[in-house]
Formats: structure tokens, sequence, C-alpha cells
């Protein structure tokens, strides 16, 4: 069953309108949507590495978008919608934590966990709640999320047949341990931030 939905991502990541998809699954895990761009990214460069930069590029660009809704959730809705949200993923307390050490740390914050596998929903929600300045999250997000997505690509387009290879080899085994780092990414940001 693995490989089966392992070849269809591969597929998938072929076809034409998978530039805009992957566009929308970045745009909305960086506001709501729990599952990262990666999981898109990473199949699309293995089906063509010539397209890495490009497609590392759309992650950004969607990534940095959908941060900028995460803001507004925080800034604007933060008492409804981005309550909620946090709420979803039991990340409350943390949140609060976030909101709190933005007045020293808003920038490094927003770097270092940009380049993380914990959620970037929370830093952009965090980030409009503590009334962060904007252009500096702003720029902040495109250097981060430009990084994280650039070194992904760069490192399928450098190596992409031999991790291919490794892939197709332990696709069971890489997709456990997927799933255990996105718990893992929840459960650390939940009980240990």
């Amino acid at each position: 069953m693995i490989r089966r939905a392992y070849d269809w991502t591969l597929r998938t990541a072929a076809h034409p309108k998978a530039p805009h998809a992957l566009f929308w699954v970045a745009f909305a895990e960086s506001s709501i949507f729990p599952v990262p761009p990666d999981a898109m990214l990473i199949p699309m460069v293995l089906a063509n590495r010539a397209k890495a930069w490009t497609y590392a590029a759309i992650c950004t660009v969607g990534s940095v978008i959908g941060g900028i809704v995460g803001y507004a959730i925080g800034y604007f809705l933060y008492e409804t919608l981005g309550q909620w949200v946090i709420n979803l993923y039991g990340l409350a307390a943390q949140a609060e934590i976030y909101r709190q050490a933005y007045n020293d740390w808003g920038l490094w914050i927003i770097l270092i966990k940009g380049l993380t596998p914990i959620p970037y929903k929370i830093v952009t929600i965090a980030s409009g709640a503590a009334a962060f300045d904007i252009w500096v999250f702003i720029a902040a997000s495109i250097v981060t999320r430009g990084l994280r997505f650039l070194m992904v690509a760069g490192l399928l387009y450098a190596f992409g047949d031999p991790i291919r290879e490794f892939i197709e080899r332990r696709l069971t085994l890489l997709t456990t341990m997927f799933v255990i780092c996105l718990i893992g990414g929840f459960v650390v940001v939940r009980y240990l931030i």
C-alpha cells in the first residue's frame, strides 16, 4: 500500500498542476494545515531535479504568503480563530510563552523556528498576536523559509538518484520515520517547549 502511494505521489509530482498544489500546501501549512510542504517538495524534486530551485521558490513564496495570513490570524483574530488553531494542535501554553518571548527574541525565534520541522503556523500566529513588526516578520520569513526549502531542494538536486534509490529500498521504514518525526514535532512543541 505504501509503495502504491509512493508511486502515485511521484506520478502526481510530475503532473503539470503539481506546482500549484505545492504552493497551496506551503501556503496552508504556514497558517492552519498540519502537513509540511516537504511531503510534496521531495517527490516533486525527485521526479524532476531540473526544477528543484523553482519548486523551492514556490514553497518559499507560498509559505511566506501563508505566514502573512497566519500573522493576520494572530494579530486580528487571536482571541477567536488564532486560539482555536493553537488549541487544535494543543499548543496554547507554548503560544503564550512565544508571545512573551517576542519582546526580546522575536527575530531569532522566527529565524530558528522557520528552519525546523516544528509547525511554522505557531510562529506566524504568535508573531501576529505579539504584534511583532510585520516587515521584520516578512523579511525573516523569506530568509528562513527560503533557506529551509533551498536546503531540501539542493540536497535532492545534488544527491537525487542515490536518495531516490535509498527511499525506494527503504520506503516503509522511511514512511514510518516521517510519521514519527511529524508526530514528534508536535509532541516536542506541546510538552518540551
